[in-house]
């Protein structure tokens, strides 16, 4: 089973977002938008996950303990660089208690499964296939003003992904409140 754990984003927030991704659309880039109902902000892929194991990486989560936190919608930005626009993302702010959690859960799971490299904090957006025309693709993104938007961080999810030619089903698996 393809497994991610991550924070779920209130429907204001996924509107917001959607609304953003309607803004810039695919008159400048070919992008494969993520779907208004997937927005999240991801915490640590597993991947593939023996069902036996999943057993135990919920009893390990239900052991963390992290205070509930407030977060924003911070700014609009892209993989890996303005030459090559692979993925386009928003950013959440502060980014300190998200990633306190990231790095609580990475300590929980160590034992299982390995550290990642590289963490961002940010919500994508969406995957660019190809670009059409790459300065005004920069200055759509560059030209999206992000309302100030907040929310409290009060859980996070161990959630099941199923891929198909439709795009990405998640399925919520269990929730774990914070304090």
């Amino acid at each position: 089973m393809r497994i991610f754990i991550g924070i779920e984003l209130p429907l204001k927030i996924k509107a917001v977002l959607y609304s953003l991704q309607k803004t810039v659309g695919n008159e400048f880039a070919k992008v494969n938008w993520v779907a208004k109902k997937n927005l999240h902000q991801t915490l640590k892929f597993l991947g593939s996950v023996d069902e036996k194991d999943i057993e135990l990486v919920r009893k390990i989560l239900k052991e963390l303990k992290f205070k509930k936190f407030v977060v924003s919608l911070d700014k609009v930005g892209w993989f890996p660089s303005d030459q090559r626009i692979n993925v386009v993302w928003v950013s959440l702010r502060p980014e300190k208690e998200v990633m306190g959690l990231h790095g609580d859960i990475e300590l929980k799971l160590g034992s299982l499964f390995e550290k990642e490299e590289r963490f961002s904090v940010h919500v994508t957006l969406g995957r660019v296939k190809f670009v059409k025309d790459k300065k005004k693709f920069l200055d759509a993104l560059k030209n999206v003003k992000l309302p100030w938007e907040s929310f409290t961080v009060k859980d996070f999810s161990l959630v099941k992904s199923e891929l198909s030619k439709d795009g990405p089903k998640y399925s919520v698996l269990e929730r774990y409140d914070l304090e």
